[in-house]
């Protein structure tokens, strides 16, 4: 089994009839979706997305996919393919397409329709180009090949990657529900027939690969929503994904049979649901839907919100509810349903919710006490399906966290996939087919990119350190005046605190402890200011971590006189 080293040198230049992938993201992680194939000195994208921020990555909005390897030849892209419209799929386009913006967009409708509005909040125009499942298109030297998955999103495709230097299978995000919502089946029959024909490279969804069996039928969760809807006495506010079309779609059924108004809460939950609406992925009866002002007008009793938060984002209509920082409060006798499962991670941000629910009075029904949710990933059983069906003489899981691609890679060994044959990757391992035979040859860099506002790729894992540390034990400021002559001390220094849990009355220790250790850098001569700043910092650190085992930033200012 080949397998990543963190020595690996860069890849050696392309080979003639080699075909190279390259994950600049979604290996090792749940989110940040990025596979780059190289053949012939041209280059395919499949799916560009986004990875959420995590509790020790402190005012970062998102993390992109990091373009370093690809942005000096962005003019050899012949297309970026999205699989599907979730933001771990599609949230880095916008970021990518302002490098370069004409590059085509190749998707489903709906999968279109919801990267075109986002983009055109970034003020971009792009150029897109729609596919449906049987349809082939050549892109370059791709040739692709568009198939039916069946997934928590309308429209969803694998791919099929067909060049003269080998042919790949990517799954996108699936699973095998055999009665979907919108009876659109997983395309198990296209998958033998490509099958058939010799996949040389299998890129298959590694997120549920340790849960055994196959998937719960998305049919079988309208019962139990509306028995929630049945039981609740008063609002009912159901919070899921705002790409989650098909959830939506049994929430707004379950009021308009119990006489209830619905209203979207959030922006990217409106924008979507109205997308879905006007494509006629979403139906909705008649006059179900009212505006979220509307909501203090009609009794309890009546009123459902559809909002975001299932995953506990700090910024979420949800979390802020449960915060107390929303127009709408959370009142006793509220019924709060998270219909979704919960990403990897993500567990004590989405605790901390459902206690502050609580708090309030609210009923928290959720996938850990209702079968409220059913996964959109395939299980193992669904995998092993796959495997067999398409036989590929490579094998490489995607889109997962080590512990899922460890047990896909298992999955692939137990059909008969030989072990030198299976590959497990993380981001930026180049991965060369050639001859049927798929290699690990080198790697290039593929590290996380953060957004934080406005500002892309300035904020760095140092400057993130930095904000854990101000943020768990504080800081000090430390203000010295110097003889710039002599770097002798003139008068007491100054200390400033916040958040070090310090008295200013116990300072007088570590006052005396740098007017020593600067009276003797004096008296050896030494007056250069960033050696006297380093004494300060460390007499001071040395003094804070003996007396109270903390570890502040320490700023140590030097004024020279």
């Amino acid at each position: 089994m080949s397998h990543p080293h963190p020595e690996l040198s860069s890849p050696p230049p392309l080979g003639e009839g080699v075909l190279r992938v390259v994950a600049l993201g979604g290996l090792g992680e749940i989110g940040r979706n990025m596979a780059v194939f190289e053949y012939a000195g041209r280059l395919l994208i499949v799916d560009c997305g986004v990875l959420f921020p995590e509790e020790e990555q402190p005012g970062v909005d998102l993390i992109l996919p990091d373009f370093d390897h690809i942005r000096d030849r962005l003019d050899d892209v012949e297309a970026v393919v999205l699989t599907h419209g979730h933001e771990d799929h599609i949230g880095g386009v916008p970021f990518l397409l302002r490098e370069r913006s004409d590059i085509p967009i190749v998707g489903s409708k709906l999968t279109l329709a919801l990267i075109t509005a986002k983009l055109g909040e970034h003020r971009i125009k792009p150029e897109t180009i729609q596919v449906e499942e049987g349809e082939r298109r050549e892109f370059g030297p791709f040739d692709l090949e568009f198939f039916a998955v069946n997934h928590s999103i309308p429209d969803a495709l694998a791919v099929g990657i067909r060049t003269p230097g080998g042919t790949v299978l990517h799954t996108g995000d699936f699973k095998m529900d055999q009665l979907p919502l919108d009876g659109r089946l997983t395309d198990l029959a296209g998958f033998a027939r490509f099958g058939d024909e010799g996949v040389d490279l299998l890129m298959s969804d590694s997120t549920n690969a340790e849960q055994p069996g196959f998937i719960i039928n998305e049919r079988n969760l309208t019962e139990a929503i509306d028995k929630v809807f049945r039981q609740a006495d008063k609002r009912i506010v159901v919070a899921c994904f705002a790409s989650h079309v098909h959830r939506v779609q049994q929430v707004i059924d379950s009021a308009t049979k119990h006489g209830r108004k619905v209203a979207f809460v959030g922006r990217s939950m409106v924008r979507n649901m109205n997308i879905a609406r006007d494509l006629g992925y979403l139906t909705v009866p008649g006059d179900t839907i009212i505006d979220v002002r509307q909501l203090d007008e009609m009794p309890a009793d009546r009123a459902v919100l559809i909002c975001t938060g299932s995953q506990g984002e700090p910024m979420s209509a949800l979390s802020r509810m449960a915060n107390r920082d929303h127009q709408i409060r959370i009142e006793e006798g509220d019924t709060v349903l998270l219909a979704s499962s919960l990403i990897p991670g993500n567990e004590n941000s989405v605790n901390r919710v459902i206690n502050g629910l609580t708090r309030w009075g609210a009923k928290v029904v959720h996938k850990g006490n209702a079968l409220v949710h059913v996964s959109g990933h395939a299980p193992a059983g669904e995998l092993l399906y796959v495997l067999n069906m398409v036989r590929p003489r490579n094998f490489m899981p995607v889109h997962g966290e080590w512990r899922h691609m460890r047990a896909h890679a298992d999955l692939a060994r137990l059909t008969g996939v030989p072990d030198d044959r299976i590959v497990i990757a993380e981001d930026g391992v180049v991965v060369d087919l050639y001859k049927h035979r798929a290699r690990i040859t080198g790697a290039v860099q593929a590290g996380y990119v953060y957004v934080d506002g406005s500002s892309v790729g300035d904020v760095t894992d140092a400057a993130l350190k930095d904000r854990r540390i101000l943020g768990e034990e504080g800081f000090i400021s430390i203000v010295v005046a110097v003889d710039s002559n002599t770097g002798k001390i003139l008068g007491d220094p100054e200390i400033h605190t916040r958040g070090a849990g310090i008295g200013a009355d116990a300072y007088d220790d570590v006052i005396d402890r740098i007017q020593d250790a600067l009276d003797k850098a004096a008296r050896e001569g030494v007056n250069d200011p960033h050696q006297l700043r380093q004494l300060i910092r460390r007499s001071t650190g040395r003094w804070v971590n003996e007396t109270y085992r903390r570890r502040p930033m320490i700023i140590p200012v030097l004024v020279e006189v």
